[in-house]
């Protein structure tokens, strides 16, 4: 009669533990992903459209579902639900890598999130957006990023490193090191062009970033008028030939 009662009690406790899982796992970060879309693309009209008309929602839905199979151990059906998801996307997610609530694919296209790769919450992530490793190291081997992160179309990150929160990465730039938090990041390699910003920038105004070949030909210019115009000094107090 004892082992009848502890058999159902654990039966009722697995039961609970399966439950908080799903709820907890699944639909509570896909809720935040959905309600992000209205926040972060003016294009988002109704939930019709979010549900049937945006591709990376459609992905972050098979990467949730693929990522609680591979954490329970699942073999094989993880990695082909993430191949199907890149069939009807375009965008590749490994099942292993970890990604926060509220994180918004926008277009999708292109994108590739690696195998040990960790995005935080609310990340912007526009297309063709790499999220890779480099060599053949095993163990952590893709990049972790903070929360609010936003990552412009075409940039890669590479490597086991660290962006911190709320870092800005312009678009087609390739990172290779670490980024402090609220810094911005351009060009090949990426460059921090602007540390510690205290005035904040929305996600959506990703194309604000300073133009760092712009300042310094700005400033070489400036150098040489100033040269110029010392070279002219000089002349000037020169006698004139007779």
């Amino acid at each position: 009669m004892q082992q009848s009662l502890d058999s159902l009690k654990n039966q009722t406790e697995n039961k609970d533990s399966r439950k908080n899982i799903l709820s907890g796992e699944l639909f509570e970060p896909l809720i935040s992903d959905f309600r992000i879309i209205f926040e972060r693309d003016p294009a988002a009209r109704n939930w019709l459209e979010i549900i049937f008309c945006y591709p990376g929602f459609h992905a972050l839905c098979f990467y949730r579902f693929a990522h609680w199979l591979h954490i329970h151990n699942v073999s094989f059906i993880p990695r082909l639900i993430s191949h199907i998801a890149r069939f009807f996307t375009g965008i590749e997610i490994h099942p292993g890598a970890k990604i926060g609530k509220g994180v918004f694919i926008d277009h999708g296209m292109g994108v590739v999130i690696g195998e040990t790769a960790i995005v935080g919450d609310y990340t912007l992530i526009y297309q063709g957006v790499t999220l890779g490793g480099t060599g053949k190291e095993t163990g952590k081997r893709h990049p972790t990023l903070g929360n609010h992160v936003v990552v412009g179309a075409g940039a890669k990150v590479l490597g086991n490193i660290q962006i911190s929160d709320r870092v800005r990465i312009g678009a087609g730039s390739i990172v290779l090191r670490d980024v402090p938090a609220d810094s911005t990041v351009v060009g090949i390699p990426g460059r921090i062009i602007s540390p510690k910003q205290n005035k904040r920038i929305s996600p959506l105004e990703h194309h604000k970033l300073p133009d760092v070949e712009a300042s310094i030909i700005r400033s070489l210019h400036s150098r040489i008028e100033q040269l110029e115009q010392q070279l002219q000094n000089l002349k000037e107090q020169q006698p004139g030939d007779n």
